[in-house]
C-alpha cells in the first residue's frame, strides 16, 4: 500500500471514523445548480458546490449542549471557537468556502481537482475504463417478449445512465480512465460529495483526547444545525413543455419514479442509484424485486380464500353443525357462564373455514418454498445489480473507528498493520457492558410478555362480564387484538430509543459492527413484540384448559379455550389486526407526518415581513437553492422501512397456514410503499450522502432465518391448530364426514353436570376424562405429519438453493473481464513509466 506524508490535519484524521448516523447527512448533489453564486471559478475545477454547512444565529439557548469540558465562557462561544477551528481546518485541508450571512448562516463548500485526486485515491474511487455495450434487460421483459405480449411496465427513462468497466482510481492512470479530459465532469456527483463527507468525517475542531472530531459530533451538539448536500434544482417539471432530456435527475425521478401513475411502471433503478447511491438503490431494488414475488403468492392465496368460500357452501360438517338444532348442548364458558347450543355458532364455523381447510396445506407448502426460491433469485439479482453498479467487490479495507468511540474510548493502541495509534476499549469491559444491554433486552423480552399475560386475562375477564351477549368471545377476542396492536407499537418506540443507547454504550469500535448490533437487538425485540400474540394463539391457546371438573387455571381464572370453531380463525384475525393494521397506522404517518413536519419546520424558517417581500407578485420569497433544502427534513435512514418489510415477511410466511389473504394485504401495502418512499426520498428529504453496499447486510440472514423459520411453524400449525389432520383421520375411518362434529365432542363427567343434564365440550376424552384412543392415534399422525412436512419442504428447497446459482455466469465472466482490463492498463502504465525512466537516464548520459 503506497505510503502518503500528510499534515497534522491528515495525520490525526487518520484514527477518526465516519458519523454515528451517517444516513442523516449522506447524499451527492448536482452542483450547477450554483452557476450564479460562485465565486471561485477560476480556482474551482467545477463551477459548483459540493457540501452545505448551516447554523443559526438565533438558536435556542436550552438546545445547545453544554460541554462538561468547558470550565469558562458560555456555550455559545464554545461553539463560536469550534465553528472557526473547524472552518479553518477545512481550508487548510484544501476546501474552498463562500459564506452567505442573515438570521442563518450557510457555508458553501467545494473542493478543488488536486483535493478530489487526492481523496479518489484514498478512499478507493471506482472510475470507468470503458463503455459497456451489452444491453440491460430483465427476466419479466425477456419473457413478454417471447410470448409477443406488450409490456405495459416498461417505460423510455430518459438519460439513463451508461455502464462501465471501472477500476480504482490512481492519479498515475489518470489518461488511462474514459473522460479524463475534463476535469468538470470527470469525477460524478456523488463521488464529489463522497469525498466532501469524508474529509468532514475526519477532520477535527478541538480536542483529539476529547473526541471533538468531525461533522457527525458537530451537529449533534447543535454547533452546526444542519450539513447536506443540495438537490439537483426543483422536482416539478417545467410549466412549458421541454426535451426529456433537459430534465435534470430529480425530475427524472420525480415524473418516472415517485408519482403515483408509475405504480405499474418498472423502477429506474439506475437513475436512484446515479442520484442517491448504491445503498439506498438497492433497498428499492430488494422491495421492487420482493413486491413483484408477492404477486403469484398473492393470487395462490385469493384462490386458497375463494376455495373456503366454496367449502362454506358445501361442508357437511358445517351443514351438520347448523341444522343440528339442541342436539349438542355445551358446557359453560365459565363458572357463571349457562350451557349453550353448539348450532348457535352456525355462521362463526363456516366463517373458520375460508381459513382452516385442506387447501391451507399446499398453500403451506407453497409459500416455504416460494420463500427459499425467492431469496435465492434475490441473491442473483443482487449480485447482477453489486456488479453494474461496481460494488460487486466492496469491501472495506480499514474501516476507521467510529467518533463517539474515539471520544470515549478510555485509552489507545499502536495499530500492528499501519503502526498509528488508534482509540482502544478494553475487550472485558466491553464484554461486561454487552452483557448488561442483554440482560435489558430480557427484561424488556420479559415485560412484553407481562402484557401478553394481561391481555389473555382481558380477553377471559371480558368475556366473563358480557357473556350473555351472543357475539361475547369475538368481541373480547377482537378487542384484545385492537389492545395488543396498541401495546406493540407503544413498547416498538420505546425499545428503539433504549436499544441506540444500548448499542452506544456498548463501544462498537466501527459503524458496520455497531449497526449490525443495533439491528439484532431491535430485530430480536420486534420479533418477540410482534409474534408472541399469534404464537400464543397459534401453539398454546386452548392446549392446557382442562377438561368439565377439572379446568386448568391462571392467577384463579380459567385457562382460555378456542373457540368452538378453532383457534385458527382466531389466529387469522390476530394477523390481520396486527400486519394490517400497522400497516396501515403506517402508511399514514408516512403520508401525514412528512408533510406536517415539513410545514413546521418551514413555518419556524419563514422570514419576517418586509418590503421586499411585499413586493414579490406571489408575495413569497425568491429563496436561494441552500435555502430551499434547508427547509426539507433530515433524512431517516433505510432501517425502519427495511424493519417493516421485514417483520411483514414474517408474518406472510411464519404464520400464512391461518391466514391465506395475507399475502394479498402485503402486496397492496408495497406497492403504496414503494411510491411513499420515492416521494419522501425525491421531494421531502434533503438529499443523503451516498453510501456504497455491496447486498442488504445482515437483513439477508435475518430473512433467511425467517424462512426456516416459517417452515417449522407451518408444520405445527396444519398438525396441531388446523382441524385438517382431524378431518382427514375421521374420512379415512368412516370413509365419509357424518358424525364428524360429535366425533370432536366429548361428554363432561358426571360429577360436573347438573340435574341428569348432560353437556358436550370440544376434545376426545371419554365419560372420565381421559384421552381416548382415536387421540393416541391422532397425536401419532400429527407427529408424523411434523417430520415428513419438515424434511420434504427443507429437502425441496436446498435442492432450489443448489439448482440456483448465487451470481450468474455472465455476470462471472464480466467480472474476469473487469479484471483483465484493469490489468492492461496496470501493466500499460508500467511499461510507460519505465520508458520514461530509461529515456531520461540516457539524456542524463
Amino acid at each position: 500500500m503506497m505510503k502518503r506524508k500528510k499534515n497534522l490535519v491528515e495525520d490525526s484524521s487518520t484514527l477518526i471514523a465516519l458519523s454515528d448516523h451517517p444516513e442523516q447527512t449522506y447524499g451527492s448533489l448536482e452542483i450547477s445548480i450554483f452557476s450564479e453564486f460562485d465565486q471561485h471559478e477560476d480556482i474551482v475545477v467545477n463551477v459548483s458546490s459540493d457540501f452545505v454547512l448551516v447554523w443559526e444565529e438565533s438558536v435556542n439557548p436550552l438546545k445547545l449542549a453544554e460541554s462538561d469540558e468547558v470550565s469558562s465562557g458560555s456555550s455559545r462561544d464554545t461553539h463560536r471557537k469550534w465553528r472557526t477551528e473547524f472552518l479553518s481546518r477545512l481550508q487548510t485541508a484544501g476546501l474552498h468556502q463562500e459564506t452567505v450571512c442573515n438570521s442563518t448562516t450557510y457555508v458553501l463548500l467545494s473542493a478543488p481537482w488536486n483535493v478530489l485526486c487526492y481523496y479518489a485515491e484514498e478512499i478507493s474511487l471506482r472510475v470507468p475504463l470503458q463503455v459497456v455495450t451489452t444491453p440491460i434487460s430483465n427476466w419479466s421483459e425477456k419473457i413478454l417478449e417471447k410470448l409477443h405480449i406488450p409490456n405495459i411496465m416498461a417505460q423510455d427513462v430518459p438519460n439513463l445512465p451508461p455502464d462501465y468497466y471501472t477500476c480504482q482510481f490512481h492519479t498515475n492512470k489518470l489518461e488511462r480512465f474514459l473522460g479524463h479530459e475534463n476535469k468538470d465532469t470527470f469525477f460524478k456527483t456523488t463521488q464529489r460529495h463522497q469525498i466532501l463527507y469524508e474529509i468532514l468525517a475526519r477532520t477535527p475542531y478541538g480536542s483529539l483526547k476529547r473526541g471533538e472530531v468531525g461533522i457527525g459530533r458537530l451537529v449533534s451538539e447543535h454547533v452546526l444545525t444542519a450539513a447536506f448536500p443540495l438537490h439537483e434544482g426543483q422536482f416539478e417539471m417545467p410549466k412549458t413543455p421541454e426535451d426529456p432530456k433537459s430534465l435534470n435527475m430529480r425530475q427524472i425521478l420525480h415524473h418516472y419514479w415517485a408519482r403515483w401513475a408509475c405504480w405499474r411502471k418498472y423502477q429506474p433503478l439506475d437513475h436512484i442509484r446515479e442520484y442517491f447511491g448504491e445503498k439506498i438503490a438497492l433497498y428499492f431494488a430488494w422491495l421492487g424485486f420482493y413486491t413483484g414475488w408477492l404477486l403469484p403468492a398473492a393470487v395462490v392465496g385469493f384462490i386458497i380464500f375463494l376455495f373456503g368460500i366454496w367449502l362454506m357452501v358445501t361442508d357437511v360438517a358445517a351443514e351438520e353443525l347448523c341444522s343440528s338444532g339442541n342436539a349438542f348442548v355445551m358446557c359453560p364458558l365459565c363458572n357463571i357462564c349457562s350451557y349453550w347450543n353448539l348450532s348457535s355458532i352456525c355462521y362463526t364455523y363456516k366463517a373458520g373455514l375460508l381459513f382452516d381447510n385442506g387447501g391451507t396445506v399446499f398453500f403451506s407448502i407453497f409459500m416455504s418454498l416460494w420463500a427459499v426460491t425467492f431469496l435465492e433469485y434475490w441473491k442473483r439479482t443482487s449480485s447482477i445489480l453489486s456488479h453494474r453498479w461496481d460494488c460487486s467487490e466492496f469491501e472495506e479495507i480499514e474501516e476507521r473507528p467510529r467518533p463517539e468511540f474515539t471520544a470515549l474510548a478510555p485509552m489507545t493502541v499502536r495499530n500492528p498493520v499501519t503502526g498509528a495509534e488508534e482509540p482502544y476499549f478494553p475487550e472485558t469491559q466491553r464484554l461486561s457492558r454487552t452483557i448488561t444491554g442483554n440482560m435489558v433486552i430480557i427484561l424488556m423480552i420479559a415485560i412484553v410478555l407481562i402484557f401478553l399475560i394481561a391481555i389473555i386475562l382481558y380477553r377471559t375477564i371480558l368475556s366473563i362480564i358480557i357473556y350473555r351477549s351472543q357475539n361475547a368471545g369475538r368481541i373480547a377476542s377482537l378487542t384484545g387484538s385492537m389492545l395488543n396492536l396498541l401495546v406493540i407499537l407503544l413498547l416498538s418506540r420505546l425499545y428503539t430509543y433504549l436499544a441506540q443507547i444500548l448499542t452506544r454504550w456498548e463501544m462498537h469500535r466501527t459503524q458496520t459492527k455497531y449497526e449490525n448490533a443495533f439491528i439484532l437487538k431491535v430485530f430480536i425485540f420486534q420479533f418477540v413484540n410482534f409474534y408472541s400474540s399469534p404464537v400464543y394463539i397459534a401453539f398454546f391457546k386452548g392446549r392446557f384448559v382442562g377438561y368439565p371438573g377439572n379446568y386448568n387455571t391462571l392467577l384463579g381464572i380459567r385457562n382460555e379455550d378456542c373457540g368452538a370453531s378453532g383457534c385458527l380463525i382466531e389466529l387469522a384475525q390476530e394477523l390481520l389486526v396486527i400486519m394490517v393494521g400497522k400497516q396501515v397506522i403506517s402508511n399514514i404517518q408516512e403520508f401525514v407526518l412528512p408533510k406536517l413536519k415539513t410545514w413546521w419546520h418551514r413555518r419556524k424558517l419563514k422570514p419576517a415581513p418586509s418590503q421586499e417581500l411585499i413586493d414579490e407578485p406571489d408575495g413569497q420569497p425568491d429563496l436561494s437553492p441552500w435555502e430551499a433544502n434547508y427547509q426539507l427534513l433530515v433524512c431517516e435512514g433505510l432501517f425502519d422501512e427495511y424493519l417493516e418489510m421485514v417483520l411483514q415477511f414474517g408474518f406472510i410466511t411464519i404464520f400464512v397456514a391461518a391466514c391465506p389473504l395475507a399475502p394479498f394485504f402485503a402486496l397492496i401495502n408495497n406497492w403504496v410503499e414503494v411510491r411513499l418512499d420515492a416521494q419522501k426520498f425525491v421531494c421531502e428529504y434533503r438529499r443523503p450522502v451516498v453510501e456504497r453496499a455491496q447486498d442488504i447486510g445482515i437483513w439477508l440472514t435475518i430473512l433467511k432465518f425467517i424462512s426456516y423459520l416459517a417452515v417449522i411453524s407451518n408444520a405445527f400449525l396444519i398438525s396441531f391448530t388446523s382441524d385438517f389432520l382431524p378431518r382427514l383421520y375421521y374420512r379415512y375411518t368412516t370413509g365419509s364426514m357424518r358424525g364428524y362434529i360429535n366425533f370432536t365432542l366429548s361428554v363432561a363427567p358426571a360429577n360436573f353436570t347438573q340435574s341428569y343434564m348432560t353437556c358436550r365440550y370440544r376434545g376426545l376424552r371419554d365419560d372420565k376424562g381421559q384421552p381416548t384412543q382415536d387421540y393416541y392415534h391422532l397425536l401419532a399422525i400429527r407427529l408424523s405429519f411434523v417430520i415428513i412436512f419438515e424434511h420434504v419442504v427443507l429437502l425441496i428447497g436446498r435442492i432450489i438453493d443448489w439448482m440456483v446459482p448465487d451470481i450468474p455466469e455472465e455476470v462471472e465472466i464480466k467480472i474476469k473481464r473487469e479484471h483483465y482490463m484493469a490489468k492492461e492498463a496496470l501493466a500499460e502504465n508500467q511499461v510507460r513509466q519505465n520508458i520514461m525512466i530509461n529515456s531520461n537516464t540516457s539524456l542524463l548520459f
